[in-house]
């Protein structure tokens, strides 16, 4: 799971990365998009307003999973995707950003408002390290080859809303995905699968975490007679 991962999130970082060099960084996510609007408040109330808005989203998350079935048994791949399509039930009910929004909401954050191109991806590579990341498949370096090409046909740096010249970035930058084999439109589909990947394993950490839970309760004196419930039909409605 840890390559597909992997592989999803490098490569949707290299897709938001090069959509918002391309558009200057323009784009927000939805949830932020209108933060510079916002009328200035002051510690306490702003503190106030983002418990609230926790507080909200967590029993919103807390609602669907009272309301919907999650069966614990990690071997089913029906009960893997079940779990899938309930969590992601869970972000979307609450308003909670995915993988890909996550990495696009960082990188329009920290590049918003940079003119150049080379200072982009400088940049870029900050955000990189200092998230613990690791470019293993060598991306960044490539990116900044394309860059040094292009500014040596132009014979100026690059600037982010020279739209005639970034389309001759970009055209490098295609040429690289195709190197290192990343698809545009494969990412759904790799996201899909990650998706149930992730699924599996958290169902998996879930039953163990049960299993471990019912076998403290068993070694209790009121429970020594008692037979250990099969996980799959445990109801986690019933303890919320």
């Amino acid at each position: 799971m840890a390559l597909a991962a992997r592989l999803v999130s490098r490569s949707r970082q290299l897709y938001s990365a090069q959509a918002a060099l391309a558009n200057g960084g323009a784009t927000q996510v939805r949830l932020y998009a209108k933060e510079a609007d916002r009328t200035p408040v002051n510690g306490d109330d702003l503190l106030k307003g983002i418990f609230f808005e926790v507080k909200k989203k967590f029993e919103t998350a807390l609602g669907v999973l009272k309301k919907e079935k999650i069966t614990i048994d990690p071997d089913d791949p029906a009960a893997v995707s079940r779990y899938a399509q309930v969590m992601k039930t869970v972000r979307q009910k609450a308003d909670l950003l995915s993988d890909s929004e996550r990495i696009k909401y960082t990188i329009d954050t920290f590049t918003k408002g940079i003119p150049d191109a080379r200072t982009y991806l400088n940049t870029l590579q900050e955000i990189r390290i200092k998230s613990g990341l690791i470019d293993d498949m060598g991306a960044e370096a490539m990116m900044m080859e394309a860059l040094e090409k292009v500014e040596k046909e132009i014979k100026k740096p690059l600037l982010r809303s020279d739209k005639k010249n970034m389309g001759l970035l970009l055209a490098e930058f295609e040429k690289i995905n195709k190197k290192l084999g990343i698809r545009k439109e494969d990412l759904p589909k790799i996201e899909e699968e990650l998706e149930l990947e992730i699924a599996k394993s958290e169902l998996t950490e879930l039953k163990k975490e049960c299993v471990e839970a019912m076998e403290v309760q068993l070694k209790r004196e009121e429970f020594k007679d008692e037979e250990m419930p099969d996980v799959k039909k445990l109801d986690i409605r019933n303890f919320l």
